[in-house]
């Protein structure tokens, strides 16, 4: 039972957007276009979205440097994804990149151009031409080294175009589902007037990015909190892929702050303690610009086997001093700037201490091609889990099977869809190149956008189409939250998720670890429901608040993090385990899906098939081998 009743505001749009970033800002154009009426429902002002961190680019085969193929493109996404991801979508995103990109340059984003005053290209980890048998590709379309910057702040203008409706500084608390599994919208809390909103919908698009905060060293920001996976797991929905989180090679020692993919493309090199370009042991071929697990796991080697750099050899050092110095000021300015500001280093002249950091998490609600939600069961009536495509972790080893056929995805949640970081749809499987991430932003915001609008329903959703049931819960789920009792602070409960993270899940990973990483979190769950305490009930700018909301998010990507990652025994892109070092395409080239009770902190682990067939008839399916740079 919850201790008040709360005056509610009402809306209704034929199409809601939860969060502002590129994808969700692409999405709104995207449905605006169409004559539908569109919401933005986002916790920051839409050019401070993460979005904005983005550096080194946006892939798409121009060819403005050397001549490229999207299915070039196609074959390293699936190569850099160790086989996991899905055909079909990574197809779909790398076929649709050029016309996305040209698009963005007419929206006005202001990419750098190159002496023919065509878009700059510049090479990025894990690309190549030819399927893997040519050169490294030039494929990454740059603005500097702070293309989400200019991405944002094009798209952001170009928005403004349209009727959107945005609402800023609104907290998501939790999807209103029907009995019978349809999405209507959502409750949210807007955080100047402290009043609680009913958003309905007939279609809602998550775009809430990922959850790079359940960590305590990321290059994530503050509001990178998983919000929409805290919601899809409060509505019964499983997570997919959850164990697949990437550690950037380059993070500042001891700070964290991203050093960009492009320092590496324009010419970085990456040495050990004794000098040495020790990518040549790992990555004869790609060296520095291998894919970021490669990378990473190599600088983690160097260090373990006594040749870090530093007076403790704790870190490597990133060498840019081969890079002309007139290049910084138009192609690497934001590096140059974070080195002198957070290291104290004027990379010109000395090497910058880098050691891997979280940076991208591939798992998330698992999506479709079309970015709907899928599930292998009903939601919202709090029903159990069907069995149909699905193989939980009592089964049989199931047999492997190269392409499979229809029937696969789940069923769909109507009205629901996710896009983004948000999403596993998954066209970054167990590895995401660099450069993907804003591509898929857009490809999928796009297509998302246009699939709600064609889909559109004309008839305006009201009071009398709220899912009382459903709204009843969320109502007593941010209750709880706003009353608990207790001696923990939201701030020291976040601390305790990501200090069990970074302790249990790092970059190797083993057995005994993982499981004791998931019994502490377990724990911890149970002890947060009754001993989180919320200083103040105020519901006007409640920071503590807005912590606890958030932490609870989290907390339960943390523990399908933890529980994914023990239950996957083997080894694959970013999953590491220092116990099963080997892929095993097998027992495993499927997805997982995790569910999570957010109650209590229980999990349950299934897996789902890999999607190999492309569909596309340009494109063959690319069938697996073995990974080497």
């Amino acid at each position: 039972m919850r201790r008040e009743a709360y005056n509610l505001t009402y809306h209704s749009h034929d199409v809601l957007i939860v969060g502002a970033g590129g994808s969700g800002l692409r999405a709104a154009i995207a449905a605006a276009e169409k004559g539908v009426s569109v919401a933005v429902l986002s916790k920051v002002p839409p050019t401070r979205s993460h979005t904005v961190a983005a550096q080194g680019g946006i892939n798409a085969a121009l060819g403005n440097v050397t001549p490229d193929d999207w299915r070039w493109h196609m074959y390293d996404t699936v190569r850099g994804s160790d086989w996991l991801g899905d055909q079909d979508a990574i197809a779909f995103m790398c076929r649709e990149a050029p016309t996305a990109v040209r698009e963005l340059e007419k929206m006005g984003v202001p990419f750098s151009k190159d002496e023919r005053g065509q878009i700059y290209q510049r090479p990025y980890g894990g690309m190549s031409t030819h399927f893997g048998k040519g050169d490294i590709a030039f494929r990454a379309c740059a603005a500097a080294d702070r293309t989400g910057d200019a991405m944002m702040q094009g798209l952001y203008g170009y928005v403004q175009k349209y009727p959107v409706d945005f609402f800023v500084e609104f907290i998501a608390l939790d999807l209103l589902m029907t009995e019978s599994g349809e999405c209507r919208g959502v409750l949210a809390w807007e955080l100047a007037t402290g009043t609680l909103h009913v958003f309905l919908a007939h279609h809602t698009i998550l775009a809430t990015g990922g959850y790079g905060q359940v960590y305590a060293s990321t290059t994530a920001s503050s509001t990178c909190t998983g919000d929409g996976g805290g919601m899809a797991v409060r509505a019964g929905i499983p997570l997919q892929d959850m164990e697949y989180v990437q550690f950037h090679p380059t993070g500042l020692a001891g700070v964290g702050i991203l050093i960009s993919e492009a320092a590496r493309a324009e010419g970085g090199m990456l040495r050990n303690g004794n000098g040495e370009r020790f990518m040549e042991r790992y990555a004869p071929k790609y060296l520095d610009l291998a894919s970021r697990d490669v990378v990473t796991r190599a600088i983690v080697k160097e260090i373990a086997e006594g040749r870090g750099c530093g007076p403790r050899g704790d870190y490597i050092h990133l060498d840019l001093t081969a890079i002309p110095p007139e290049h910084f000021p138009t192609r690497l300015p934001g590096t140059r700037s974070l080195s002198r500001q957070f290291a104290g280093v004027d990379v010109t002249k000395e090497p910058v201490p880098v050691y891997p950091t979280v940076h991208y998490t591939m798992g998330g609600i698992p999506a479709n091609l079309d970015c709907e939600v899928v599930t292998p069961s009903p939601v919202g009536g709090g029903s159990g889990w069907g069995r149909e495509g699905i193989s939980d972790c009592a089964s049989a080893p199931l047999p492997y099977s190269p392409l499979l056929g229809e029937g696969h995805y789940g069923r769909t949640i109507p009205g629901l869809y996710a896009i983004g970081e948000a999403a596993c749809n998954s066209v970054h499987g167990a590895n995401r190149l660099g450069c993907n991430s804003l591509l898929d932003l857009i490809v999928f915001g796009k297509h998302a956008g246009e699939q709600a609008a064609a889909r559109r329903v004309r008839r305006k959703l009201g009071t009398e189409d709220i899912p009382a049931a459903s709204l009843e819960r969320a109502l007593v789920h941010f209750d709880r939250l706003r009353h608990g009792t207790g001696e923990m602070t939201p701030q020291a409960w976040r601390q305790a998720v990501q200090q069990a993270m970074q302790r249990h899940a790092g970059i190797l990973r083993d057995g005994p670890t993982l499981a004791a990483g998931l019994h502490t979190l377990e724990q911890l769950a149970g002890e947060a429901a009754d001993h989180v305490a919320v200083r103040e009930p105020s519901l006007e700018w409640n920071n503590d608040l807005v912590a606890a909301v958030e932490t609870h998010n989290l907390q339960c990507q943390a523990l399908a993090t933890l529980a994914a990652a023990a239950y996957r025994t083997e080894s694959r892109g970013a999953h590491y385990r220092t116990d099963y070092p080997e892929r095993n395409d097998t027992d495993w080239l499927w997805h997982t899906l995790v569910q999570v009770d957010p109650a209590n902190g229980g999990t349950q682990c299934h897996k789902k098939p890999v999607r190999l067939d492309p569909v596309l008839d340009e494109a063959a399916p690319i069938l697996p081998e073995k990974r080497a740079y």
